[in-house]
């Protein structure tokens, strides 16, 4: 933005970290300087619950030493980098940092070492977190950030052999389509990079793509499995969608038919609501 705006003001502070990457700009390119100390905003990652470890979990057992992770906002995601210490030769090509990672690049199990692309470098686009993540990032010749729209780029994403995506998702239908932007009418989030990872982890050789969810919402009284999207919105269309995980089992739709996808989901749907789901499937002529 800055390379083709017509006049560019920036704001320098010195708590803001400096990263290595394509993060640098030249003063001859900027019209004006801010100056203005104040620490960041910190957003402190929620403890992960007992359900978020019980899903992060069925996702662990899945991911192999070597692997390289894009790892998505949410506790189960937060779950699944809590739960990978015994993993060996980690990478990192992911559109978040979070303080998740850090303990895990300090400890050597997120290397970089058998990554087939970008060896040795943990990759990024932006970072969320508390200070110690900050701190962490700057200086720091080992992490490295570019514009989303490299890092994002499935044909950049695949490149990495054992590449493995996780991210969450607000609903999905008994086809498969994943909706993780709109809640109701209301909008929740934009779609990020969510559908870029869940093509280009595919497209990687030995590549594997989770959407992870819980399997009810509002204290267990709304199904997150619905026969057709509350929302509207599809962020991932269902010919994308690979593994699917809920607290009560991990399903693989690539290559299923519909029927075949509703029976899938409805097993791993909250038993309260799978009746009720095998007579709508059955109603709309998908069972």
């Amino acid at each position: 933005m800055i390379r083709k705006a017509r006049k560019v003001i920036v704001e320098v502070n010195r708590y803001m970290p400096r990263t290595f990457g394509e993060c640098s700009v030249h003063i001859s390119e900027i019209d004006h300087i801010v100056e203005h100390d104040q620490p960041l905003v910190e957003a402190i990652p929620k403890a992960p619950t007992e359900v978020d470890r019980k899903i992060a979990q069925q996702i662990i057992e899945r991911i192999e030493d070597g692997d390289t992770l894009q790892i998505g906002v949410g506790g189960v995601p937060n779950a699944v980098l809590s739960g990978l210490k015994q993993h060996k030769d980690l990478g990192l090509h992911s559109e978040l940092f979070s303080p998740a990672m850090v303990p895990l690049i300090q400890a050597g199990i997120l290397n970089g070492r058998r990554k087939t692309w970008m060896q040795h470098k943990h990759i990024f686009t932006f970072a969320l977190g508390d200070r110690a993540l900050y701190e962490f990032l700057d200086d720091n010749p080992a992490i490295v950030g570019y514009p989303a729209s490299w890092v994002n780029n499935p044909d950049i994403i695949r490149l990495n052999d054992n590449m493995v995506s996780v991210n969450s998702a607000l609903e999905i239908d008994l086809t498969g389509q994943i909706n993780s932007e709109q809640i109701g009418d209301r909008p929740f989030s934009g779609t990020g990079g969510q559908l870029d990872f869940v093509r280009g982890a595919y497209a990687a050789r030995n590549g594997r793509s989770f959407i992870a969810l819980r399997s009810t919402a509002q204290s267990g009284s709304v199904s997150r499995i619905v026969p057709r999207l509350l929302g509207g919105a599809v962020t991932d269309p269902r010919n994308d969608v690979q593994f699917v995980v809920t607290e009560y089992g991990c399903v693989n739709l690539k290559g299923l038919s519909i029927p075949q996808r509703a029976r899938a989901l409805i097993q791993i749907a909250s038993p309260e609501f799978q009746d009720h789901l095998e007579r709508e499937a059955t109603s709309l002529g998908w069972i």
